[in-house]
């Protein structure tokens, strides 16, 4: 950094050295400094600007603008990161329910069942299941592990995978199924019996598909970012889990 040595009450300074990538550049001024006078270093493309008040950098002023106009080009990014901080639960929820929106329009599309017209009905169901349901649910579920297991190591992070596959995993699929098949009119006979031919099938998919993606989520991703994470990983799975629920009803 750039010293002087001050003389005749602030008035100018003698000599200087500017540091700048581990590269000292010394000096010499031989003319007094005065306030507000520009002078370029040897050396060095900086301008440093001296004041008897004030000895900071343009430099500084430079990054700082430069930040700025970074912030201002991300600024969607920004705002969602704002969101999560000050409405953690409403934003996952509201993310949760466009990706499932999303991922039923898709399931709808590749259908081999082509011969049905768009169900729009069905779409908003997933989309209320994923605004009210599954949201919250992954915004708690991620902050209590969080709180159990904070490390972040391998031993740790295979630890949060086994929980996410014997706890969390099957108790959001049984939800889902159970949720989605009371809101299209089936009893309670009728939903044990979708569950007992769907579960496990969707189960075993599951442990395919689900182990690599929680280990990035778990391993590499901040807390409060992992449900936004994990849902973007959800949207092909839930095309999957979206055309298993729009199957017939099982024999009682």
């Amino acid at each position: 950094m750039l010293a002087g040595i001050v003389k005749n009450g602030l008035k100018k300074y003698n000599s200087g050295v500017y540091t700048h990538h581990n590269q000292s550049i010394t000096d010499a001024i031989k003319a007094p400094v005065y306030k507000n006078e520009l002078y370029r270093l040897t050396e060095s493309r900086f301008f440093v600007t001296r004041s008897k008040k004030n000895m900071g950098f343009s430099l500084i002023k430079s990054r700082f603008c430069s930040t700025t106009s970074s912030k201002s080009k991300n600024g969607l990014v920004g705002w969602y990161l704002g969101m999560i901080k000050s409405r953690p639960i409403l934003t996952k929820a509201v993310t949760s329910g466009i990706i499932y929106t999303a991922a039923d329009f898709s399931s709808q599309a590749i259908s081999p069942q082509t011969s049905k017209p768009y169900d729009l009905v069905r779409t908003l169901r997933m989309a209320g299941i994923g605004l009210i349901f599954v949201g919250p649910s992954m915004h708690f579920w991620f902050n209590t592990v969080s709180k159990v297991l904070p490390k972040r190591d391998i031993a740790t992070t295979l630890m949060k995978i086994v929980m996410g596959q014997t706890v969390f995993g099957p108790a959001m699929t049984a939800g889902f199924f159970s949720v989605n098949a009371g809101l299209q009119g089936e009893n309670g006979a009728e939903i044990i019996a979708r569950l007992k031919r769907d579960l496990l099938p969707t189960m075993i998919s599951g442990v395919m598909y689900w182990p690599f993606c929680d280990f990035v989520t778990f391993k590499f991703i901040p807390v409060h970012l992992q449900p936004l994470v994990s849902n973007s990983f959800a949207y092909l799975w839930t095309v999957y889990l979206t055309y298993m629920a729009s199957l017939e009803k099982a024999d009682v």
